[in-house]
């Protein structure tokens, strides 16, 4: 069966899938934003998770992703991924952005996640084009279910109207 891609207007923290990934920064330490919303949603649980990967691993790099429990949300994991800061492009900010997709659907599928739902990742403070990302985020997780279709559902989830008018237009063409 082919999986779905789903696009959803809405708070992340409020939505009812095994895995919701945390558009993180790489201290893993909560921050604003979307990972601010996470880490105040989940409540603490989050953070001490957090902490021991820190200690055991340090910082998280951009492209990079790692999985936690989803404390009190809806979601039972949170998988934290790190996106680029925009520089301009000239700083592999494209592969590392697909790299976060990436590795965050490959942490999905080794920990038997059916259903995950992405925020715009690196498109608030780290300032990446919002029409670029949506455009790497949809086509990264369709090259993704061309390698495997064990992941059943991915929700785009878009907090404000913009964002969510480009995927829409992404999504139905």
């Amino acid at each position: 069966m082919m999986p779905i891609i789903q696009l959803v207007r809405g708070d992340i923290t409020t939505i009812h899938a095994d895995a919701i990934v945390n558009a993180a920064n790489s201290s893993l330490l909560g921050g604003g934003g979307v990972d601010g919303a996470i880490h105040r949603a989940g409540g603490p649980a989050i953070l001490e998770a957090c902490r021991a990967i820190r200690a055991k691993q340090g910082s998280c790099a951009a492209g990079e992703a790692v999985i936690t429990t989803g404390g009190k949300l809806p979601a039972r994991y949170v998988i934290h991924t790190v996106g680029p800061v925009w520089n301009g492009g000239s700083k592999n900010e494209e592969q590392l952005l697909a790299n976060a997709y990436r590795n965050s659907l490959k942490l999905a599928l080794e920990h038997g996640i059916k259903t995950i739902a992405f925020p715009n990742i690196s498109t608030g403070i780290y300032h990446f084009p919002k029409q670029r990302a949506a455009a790497i985020a949809v086509e990264t997780v369709q090259q993704f279910f061309a390698y495997s279709t064990a992941i059943e559902q991915v929700l785009f989830v878009c907090f404000d109207e913009e964002n969510y008018n480009i995927y829409q237009k992404l999504l139905h063409t």
